[in-house]
């Protein structure tokens, strides 16, 4: 176990921490301790030659917006040089000269040279691309630049994207004259056997309280419906209503307390010793913490927020009203992201895609723009035209405004070219 300072790629200043099975990116910094890592990814396929290929690529890329600059060149270019030489016939034949004649043909040829035109949309695309590697902003070439500028509509993965992707404990109720630290002791022995996310949940809680859980005598997992554990000569149950209800629990008095926690999107567990209940334990998925505010500046900016998840509609309404989200797709299965882009497509919108799992690149793949949070899976990652290294979603707002500030520099360019 170590923490290791990834600043030099993530931007992150805290020291990330570390555990058996984490990933550790070369030419970063292990701050205490040591330990044995593998080296799974070497020389042309370590994260910073990655890095340097995409940065080296967009620069050297061509936006839909140079073929404007070419085109005209095509034009202009043939244009000038029968110019050039009309004015060498007209001084030579007005009896100046070979030699001034061919000076008149060079200064034509030499002022109105489009180089300035041929320089206007490289050089501020090199600026812009090498910016956003400077924020941790990846653009895969020069198209994804210009085409997030027009993007209307965003649709954003919950799992993992906006959310941590990882369930914590967010309320603990006790009833009757239990305390908190009681439910939240018993509900963790209960779980400490079992193998499921939500005791994960429960036991890193029990951890952070420094709540000393002991093994159970005894466990007994009911699939769909929880657990039932023995500690001393106490039964202890924790599951949903249907578990308090085959062992003939009351929980009619707090019904109103489990529907509000569920109407938030958390999934609540009742706990109940001996027969009675003493407490309902809720855990959730909570939001990362950058995304309500990054969500409110693209609001600002007029652009249409949908989320996206596999989720059914409580969950995925819940995190949208946290988050002032208007439009929510939700229980739609992995296979089907891409048609849901496509549908979307269909109604004329410009759309963009933010995801991170190995489910989210065929809608990455069908969007116009696909956006990849760079902690996300590599297939994410290959798939998207814009990745995300800082893992923070200020940056989608951030990649917007550098391809509207580079588009305006490139016509400004152009403009003064002419």
């Amino acid at each position: 176990h170590s923490s290791v300072d990834e600043s030099m790629v993530t931007g992150e200043s805290i020291p990330v921490e570390k555990a058996k099975n984490d990933k550790v990116i070369g030419a970063t910094i292990n701050k205490t301790g040591s330990f044995k890592f593998k080296a799974t990814k070497v020389g042309k396929d370590t994260v910073l030659a990655h890095i340097i290929r995409m940065v080296e690529e967009a620069q050297g890329s061509k936006a839909p917006i140079q073929r404007l600059a070419d085109t005209i060149s095509a034009y202009f270019v043939p244009v000038v040089v029968v110019i050039g030489i009309i004015s060498f016939f007209i001084w030579y034949l007005l009896g100046l000269g070979f030699v001034f004649s061919l000076t008149i043909f060079i200064a034509v040829l030499i002022i109105a040279c489009p180089c300035a035109l041929g320089l206007a949309t490289p050089t501020a695309i090199m600026v812009g691309t090498g910016l956003g590697a400077k924020q941790g902003i990846l653009f895969k070439n020069a198209e994804s630049l210009q085409k997030a500028k027009q993007i209307g509509t965003i649709v954003f993965d919950k799992t993992g994207t906006l959310t941590k992707g990882k369930p914590e404990v967010t309320d603990i109720l006790a009833f009757d004259n239990n305390k908190e630290t009681d439910v939240l002791k018993f509900a963790a022995i209960a779980e400490k056997r079992s193998e499921h996310p939500l005791a994960e949940a429960i036991l890193n809680k029990a951890k952070k309280e420094k709540i000393k859980v002991d093994e159970p005598n005894k466990f007994n997992s009911i699939t769909g419906k929880g657990v039932e554990a023995f500690y001393r000569k106490n039964k202890i149950l924790l599951g949903n209503r249907k578990l308090m209800q085959d062992n003939k629990i009351d929980f009619k008095d707090t019904e109103d307390k489990i529907t509000k926690l569920e109407e938030e999107g958390k999934t609540v567990m009742l706990v109940a010793v001996d027969k009675k209940l003493i407490g309902l334990v809720a855990v959730a998925d909570t939001l990362k913490e950058n995304s309500r505010e990054a969500i409110k500046k693209l609001n600002d900016m007029g652009k249409e927020i949908i989320l996206l998840t596999g989720d059914n509609e409580r969950t995925g309404k819940a995190i949208a009203k946290q988050l002032g989200i208007g439009r929510v797709l939700a229980e739609v299965l992995p296979q089907d992201k891409a048609a849901e882009i496509k549908k979307l497509q269909g109604e004329g919108k410009k759309v963009a895609m933010v995801g991170d799992g190995i489910n989210d690149a065929p809608a990455l793949a069908q969007a116009d723009l696909g956006i990849a949070i760079g902690s996300g899976t590599d297939i994410a990652i290959e798939t998207g035209d814009i990745v995300l290294i800082k893992n923070d979603l200020r940056d989608v707002v951030t990649a917007i405004d550098l391809s509207r500030f580079t588009l305006r520099k490139i016509k400004q360019n152009l403009f003064w070219a002419f």
